[in-house]
């Protein structure tokens, strides 16, 4: 099977070559894409010093965007499995082996790997604890399947759903709860992995900033909100279509 991780960064040069040189001492046989989002220092000359392909923006476009363009380089390379992580130093790479092989031997399309299934020592700002508890009970309650941690980045996805992922059904801003919901709602099987993650880092990085972090609380509940509201309509109108038969 062919592997990849994919890595959207953001002025991540401090850090950036140790997770490369992590992964490859985990797996060798990964392929390793940075998505430099139109960093302002050394982040994609570094990734490509550690051995990773960087696909660089012209500028910076925004996480999910970023995210984006990982896909689409991993679907038309024509990878069978691909492993997203954050270029912040949050993920560790250690986990990756077993996450591909919980993803395939229990015949799941997307899991995602969870700082609360178990007890853990993980600490970060009190708006994204807040942001990441409200909506991991949001989208428990609107999927009825228990998750409890419904915006980690760190995930292992099949090849089969990057269609969807590449779609403009996407939610370009944040790919968090919201796409959770719309990946259930679509028919894909979502799991979590338990693990441990380090601490958010003190400096600036893709996801940092309180006002930042207040906003994405208040644009990913409008966006579940019409999301729901959406889905519902589009129920009710395709079981009066078949009434109407």
């Amino acid at each position: 099977m062919k592997k990849i991780v994919i890595i959207p960064a953001y002025n991540e040069e401090k850090r950036i070559a140790e997770i490369i040189n992590n992964i490859k001492s985990i797996d060798k046989d990964l392929k390793i894409a940075v998505i430099d989002d139109g960093s302002s220092d050394n982040t994609a000359l570094n990734a490509i010093s550690a051995g990773a392909v960087v696909i660089k923006l012209p500028f910076n476009i925004g996480y999910g965007s970023a995210l984006q363009t990982g896909y689409k380089y991993a679907l038309e390379n024509g990878f069978d499995i691909v492993v997203q992580m954050d270029g912040d130093g949050q993920h560790d790479p250690k986990y990756i082996p077993e996450m591909i092989n919980t993803l395939i031997k229990n015949n799941v399309d997307v899991l995602i790997g969870s700082r609360f299934k178990v007890k853990t020592s993980y600490k970060t700002t009190f708006a994204r604890r807040i942001g990441i508890i409200l909506f991991s009970k949001i989208v428990s309650l609107i999927i009825k399947k228990r998750v409890t941690d419904a915006t980690s980045g760190y995930q292992v996805i099949r090849a089969t759903v990057l269609p969807f992922l590449v779609s403009e059904s996407f939610p370009i801003d944040y790919p968090d709860a919201d796409l959770l919901i719309m990946l259930n709602y679509e028919g894909f099987k979502i799991e979590e992995f338990p693990m441990k993650m380090h601490s958010d880092p003190k400096s600036k990085s893709m996801h940092k900033g309180f006002l930042k972090n207040i906003y994405y609380i208040f644009k990913m509940l409008m966006s579940i909100f019409l999301l729901v509201i959406s889905i519902k309509f589009f129920k009710s109108y395709s079981k009066q279509q078949i009434i109407d038969r």
